[in-house]
């Protein structure tokens, strides 16, 4: 396939995306094997636990009646469609980590002169085991920081309506980090750390005491980014597992993004000029981050790659560009309902070459 072609079908998938994912069906065949397999794991650096020092508040309400129905719609329909990641998925399936588990175009040396030189029987093999590591790494990592940016908000929300929906979310999170790490774990067997641009991100978010900006954050920049990545991924998926994995978690994170929304709907009317300019350089600042952590940059050497030519070759991939500025067609809709595309985020989003995703509709 032609990479015009390949454009052409990735712009026709991002679209394909854009209408919410299927239900989960109420019956999944059992899998041939249920329990917990612990195997031995190649990390490229093993990071040892880490404690950030936060001043998020404590926020009681002690109304407990309904002020926002549609967060309690949502919150009843997280119960219903609650998954188990031990018995709903079959981790008896064979993986072969050398193959292209993720699809080849989603890495940034795709279609560049030094993608056309490697090697296919020895350098494309441990070259697809790493990138598939990187993203799913990527994604477990970007899991936990939705697990503990959720827990915060469970805390810091000033209604029960929001409470009560985050608790339900925290549980998501922690299948989500259960799934990729199992995957990592027992299919892939390398698991990379987190991209320092993920890591910066996260960071903030956990550490900034506003209880809006873990929603702003978490669940409309990260879980907007994420829910666009794993549509991709779902939709060029050939490994029945990632396939069946990324759709269940889909149809969680699509709840995650209409929590955000209607958390924050209407918040920033009237907000105070040095207030929403704090929010606006978040959004870009984070916006900047999330474009950059899927360049890959701690792939190259790690594989035996010259590192300046990879980094090179990645910034100038045509499709690695298309596919960078899809991920934000969930984001940019979103933050324009919220009243965020003010002057000065829209020409961040113009530098970052993403405006045109405002016409598209919004994810919740």
């Amino acid at each position: 396939m032609s990479l015009r072609e390949r454009l052409s079908s990735l712009r026709q998938t991002l679209r394909d995306v854009a209408a919410p994912p299927s239900p989960v069906p109420s019956s999944v065949p059992a899998p041939a094997e249920s329990q917990v397999v612990l195997r031995s794991v190649e990390h490229v650096e093993r990071l040892p636990p880490e404690v950030l020092t936060t001043t998020s508040n404590v926020a009681y309400d002690w109304d407990y009646s309904a002020k926002r129905a549609e967060l309690r719609t949502l919150y009843e329909k997280s119960k219903d469609l609650i998954w188990n990641a031990r018995t709903d998925l079959d981790w008896s399936t064979n993986v072969d980590p050398e193959s292209e588990i993720v699809a080849d175009s989603f890495n940034p040396l795709f279609g560049t002169d030094v993608w056309r030189k490697l090697d296919r029987k020895t350098e494309l093999p441990k070259l697809r085991r790493h990138m598939t590591s990187y993203i799913l790494s990527n994604f477990l990592h970007g899991e936990q920081g939705a697990l503990l940016a959720t827990s915060q908000i469970v805390a810091s929300a000033p209604t029960t309506d929001a409470k009560m929906y985050a608790s339900a979310q925290v549980f998501d999170e922690a299948r989500h980090v259960e799934a990729y790490d199992r995957y990592l774990t027992s299919k892939v067997e390398l698991i990379y750390p987190p991209s320092k641009h993920l890591k910066q991100l996260l960071d903030t978010v956990l550490t900034d005491s506003r209880w809006d900006f873990k929603f702003l954050g978490m669940q409309i920049l990260v879980e907007g980014v994420a829910l666009g990545a794993f549509g991709l991924i779902h939709q060029t998926a050939q490994e029945p597992l990632i396939k069946r994995i990324t759709h269940m978690i889909m149809q969680d994170e699509a709840r995650h993004v209409a929590f955000g929304v209607m958390s924050l709907k209407g918040h920033y009317e009237g907000m105070d000029a040095s207030e929403l300019r704090d929010r606006e350089e978040f959004i870009i600042e984070s916006s900047r981050l999330l474009r950059d952590r899927f360049l890959a940059q701690e792939v190259w050497e790690t594989v035996g790659l010259p590192q300046a030519e990879c980094e090179a070759a990645a910034a100038n991939s045509v499709m690695m560009k298309m596919f960078r500025k899809l991920l934000f067609s969930k984001i940019v809709p979103n933050v324009k309902r919220l009243g965020l595309l003010t002057p000065r985020v829209r020409r961040g989003f113009e530098e970052l070459e993403v405006i045109e995703y405002e016409s598209w509709e919004a994810s919740a």
